[in-house]
């Protein structure tokens, strides 16, 4: 008999629950079709699942059609809140049943599980169900499934299936080749593609009346292809649930061998006995002596295995693509103990990982992870139903987290008396997404393995916090490379102190960034109000590409702070008359737009967490002692291992750090901008350029220069913004005059930098604007980007400013040692220069002019 291990996903309502019914009913499991609205369906079996209508946990069943498929059925919930639940689930699967509903059709949350089914890499198929109410056709609903992966879903429901050989054979290169030659494709060529997620399944029917789920199941009884597994055993945890007795049920799918009642199972460095082993289906179980690769059993005897450990030759595997970014406080009744109530949170969160129960000892309270208000309220009434305890949940706070710029060492050293540790660990920043990677370059000969790994194991069991906001880590390799023991003093639990304070220690010397979580967006409004959406992204930092135009709607995607979006999908309905719509997806963590505010808002001091020290302890006189972080250095007792070569680029930077002069600089901005052939200051009052600009520096040695992030400016300046929702050309041109007047009285070079994102196929521009210059970007190339590639050829130089309130060229100039000022500075410095020119003009005794070139004659004369 083939086994294989099927989840079956979807999103919110689409039906996945009565197909799963369905499926259940045609095994034999049930004999009567439970109903959702009656709260009797097999899988969801939970009282708050019953109540609420909607999948919280992931269930699981045992379907036998006929004796040719045994199918593990996990049902997996449909609310986003509960995503995690889902990918857990993924882990284990051999196969996956996406459920659409016809109705409803491609949803936003069946884009993200469609993402998690690619990257887990589970070969998928289709069944669109409520076909029965739906308006659309077959091939209309196919049309919308290939925008997920392009001519990839093929209708499996033909009656003559030899109708589908060219869809199938559409799928692949060498199938097509075959085709065409001999007009047919064969059973292991479409097994080939279906597992090898090359071609995707679909069928059509009706869940609730039964329609197309015969069909459905020959189709997963033909084409599912039970896996191979080898004789050494192996399992993976993908749940941890508690009986109604309170016992720990760890939930396993066997990868290798077999899992026999009393066999010992390693995971980590443990050694635990299996006390039972249940199949369960829906909330009944049997008990069974063993199970074989492929199957999914729970067992009990386990107490310490977390989600996605590994038993046997399995390596353990927790991370996660999907992750909360929204932080809450419990509130606890005035007569429960929250530091007593603490380690029942901990019992929730060995269910659900991603609830990262966090104790803060600062305030003396427990701080949980959501993903939203259903799974808030759910958390509420578990907490309830669980321990007796009526609590509160505070409006949620966004999840933070810190990474580094520089690599540095870290140094942690535990010698109370009687005890010795010492541990050096190499900090060094990871591209965006990376996590935290941990590994060892440290010689065998100057410490043992056995410590090695101990160390390893101790970076990897703790949730590291920043220096910043005591936000945790990310992005960052900590390798350690060096260690001491000591043969009569050192004892296990030395290394986890040394590790935590080397840990802490490395992050007080690094350069911090704070990460904040961002989505990707998509917003679809009438062409008419675009500018509208154009200044509301970029008044919420956000960053886009050039807006597609179809049929009177354009299309903006693009990336934006979770803390700037939040709310603004209400918003947009409201601006456009509903006819405006924002989708929303996580992407990940960059920096913080605003971190300045957000580290003064948390009122953090690393050196005050005294459960996350950067200090070490030594031992003079028979007695320990506490060195501060910033002079562990010379105390400790191994050498740096930090390499000291720098790289070329640093190295001819720092050289040159204090010695680039004003020909050094002239000579970068005229390989930017070429030379003059013109005066510098010819003036012409046209307001678009009228040549490329080719300035000669040489006709007068200035000494200051300003780099102007243009639109940036124009949307932090109150009257520019207020013009540009009328007209954003003019709110250009009127800063371009602004500037103009502001260079021409200060003696500073001024270059303004716009981006071109609305210009399609727009390769650049750089002119010339009376007597400063002007860059556009070209397409798909940000301001940022420009800006930080034209200061990391400057490098170091007080006579260059930036101005910009972004965060992320803010950072740029400060490591290339660039000045730094924001908008809303620029501004007041603009206007005090508008005064100091009025003022010479009162004085001159001559009436203001209305040209720029006339004012720069006068201001010259002066």
């Amino acid at each position: 008999m083939k086994k294989s291990v099927v989840g079956i996903l979807a999103h919110v309502d689409a039906g996945k629950t009565t197909l799963a019914e369905a499926l259940l009913y045609k095994a034999g499991k049930i004999r009567k079709l439970g109903r959702v609205d009656n709260g009797d369906t097999a899988l969801d079996t939970h009282s708050l699942e019953k109540e609420r209508g909607i999948t919280i946990f992931a269930g699981q069943s045992v379907l036998n059609f006929d004796e040719e498929l045994e199918i593990y059925l996990l049902d997996t919930p449909g609310h986003v809140d509960f995503s995690a639940e889902t990918e857990r689930v993924l882990k284990v699967l051999d196969y996956a049943i996406l459920v659409i509903s016809g109705t409803d059709g491609v949803q936003a949350h069946t884009r993200t599980l469609w993402k998690l089914l690619e990257a887990y890499n589970i070969p998928t198929f289709v069944f669109v169900t409520k076909m029965d109410f739906c308006r659309i056709s077959e091939d209309e609903i196919l049309n919308s499934l290939n925008e997920l992966q392009n001519g990839s879903f093929v209708n499996f429901s033909l009656d003559n299936f030899s109708d589908n050989f060219e869809a199938i054979a559409m799928c692949d290169e060498n199938v097509l080749e075959k085709y065409l030659e001999s007009g047919t494709v064969s059973f292991d060529d479409v097994i080939r593609l279906i597992k090898g997620r090359r071609c995707f399944p679909c069928y059509f029917g009706s869940g609730l009346k039964g329609d197309g789920v015969d069909s459905f199941i020959d189709g997963l009884k033909k084409y599912i292809v039970p896996f191979d597994y080898g004789e050494n055993f192996g399992a993976r945890v993908y749940k941890i649930t508690h009986d109604s007795k309170g016992e720990r049920i760890t939930h396993v799918k066997v990868t290798g061998g077999k899992l026999k009642v009393k066999d010992i199972v390693s995971y980590g460095d443990k050694s635990e006995k299996i006390n039972g082993i249940r199949i369960y289906s829906g909330e009944k179980y049997a008990s069974v002596d063993e199970v074989t690769a492929g199957g999914v059993c729970a067992v009990t005897g386990i107490t310490s295995a977390n989600c996605g450990d590994g038993f046997g030759f399995e390596e353990s595997f927790t991370q996660t693509l999907l992750e909360p970014v929204m932080n809450y406080r419990l509130v606890l009744p005035d007569d429960c103990d929250a530091k007593a109530f603490l380690p029942k949170m901990k019992q929730l969160e060995e269910e659900d990982p991603l609830l990262h129960v966090n104790w803060n000892s600062f305030l003396q309270e427990i701080n949980v992870s959501l993903m939203g208000d259903i799974q808030t309220e759910i958390l509420k009434a578990l907490i309830s139903e669980r321990f007796n305890v009526d609590v509160e949940i505070d409006n949620g706070r966004v999840m933070y987290k810190e990474t580094i710029c520089n690599t540095v060492e870290g140094v942690g050293h535990y010698e109370p008396l009687r005890h010795y540790s010492e541990v050096h660990l190499i900090l060094e920043p990871l591209p965006r997404g990376s996590g935290l990677v941990f590994q060892s370059k440290c010689n065998e000969d100057a410490l043992s393995r056995n410590w090695q790994n101990l160390i390893l194991m101790h970076l990897a069991e703790k949730e590291h916090l920043g220096v910043l906001t005591g936000s945790p880590i990310t992005d960052i390799k900590i390798t350690l490379a060096a260690g001491r023991a000591h043969l009569k003093h050192t004892e296990g639990g030395d290394f986890r102190q040394s590790t935590y304070r080397a840990v802490r220690q490395g992050l007080m010397q690094a350069e911090s960034v704070l990460l904040e979580p961002y989505y990707t967006f998509k917003l679809e409004i009438p062409t008419e109000q675009i500018g509208r959406a154009i200044n509301d992204i970029r008044m919420k930092n956000g960053t886009f590409d050039a807006p597609e135009e179809i049929n009177g709607v354009s299309v903006l995607k693009g990336k934006a702070p979770v803390t700037a979006l939040n709310g603004y999908a209400s918003e947009v309905a409201a601006y456009t008359g509903g006819r405006g719509r924002l989708f929303c997806e996580l992407w990940g963590y960059d920096v913080c737009h605003n971190q300045e505010e957000v580290i003064e808002k948390s009122k953090y001091s690393p050196e005050a967490d005294l459960e996350n020290t950067p200090d070490s302890v030594f031992c003079a006189h028979g007695s320990g002692f506490n060195v501060k972080w910033d002079k562990v250095h010379e105390y400790m007792h191994i050498e740096s291992c930090l390499e000291q070569e720098k790289d070329p680029y640093e190295v001819n930077l720092n050289k040159r750090n204090f010695h680039i002069d004003d020909k050094e600089l002239e000579a970068i901005m005229k390989r930017e901008f070429g030379e003059d052939k013109h005066p510098f200051y010819r003036y012409n009052h046209r307001a678009t350029p009228i040549r490329p600009v080719e300035v000669n520096f040489n006709t007068e040695i200035r000494k200051k220069y300003v780099i102007v992030d243009g639109y940036n400016v124009i949307f932090a300046w109150e009257e520019l913004k207020e013009l540009s929702k009328t007209n954003l050309s003019h709110a250009r041109e009127k800063l371009l005059d602004i500037l103009c007047n502001y260079s021409a009285f200060t003696k500073t070079e001024t270059v303004v930098v716009f981006d071109a994102y609305k210009v399609s196929g727009n390769q650049g521009e750089k002119f010339q604007y009376n007597n400063i210059k002007v860059v556009y970007t070209k397409e798909r190339e940000l301001c940022d980007n420009y800006i930080e590639k034209l200061i990391h050829e400057i490098g170091k130089n007080e006579n260059v400013r930036v101005v910009t309130s972004d965060n992320l060229i803010q950072l740029s100039a400060f490591r290339f040692g660039v000045r730094r000022v924001s908008a809303q500075e620029f501004e007041r410095e603009v206007k005090a220069v508008d005064k100091n020119i009025d003022d010479l003009l009162y004085k001159i005794n001559k009436p203001r002019p209305s040209k720029v070139g006339e004012l720069i004659k006068i201001i010259e004369e002066g």
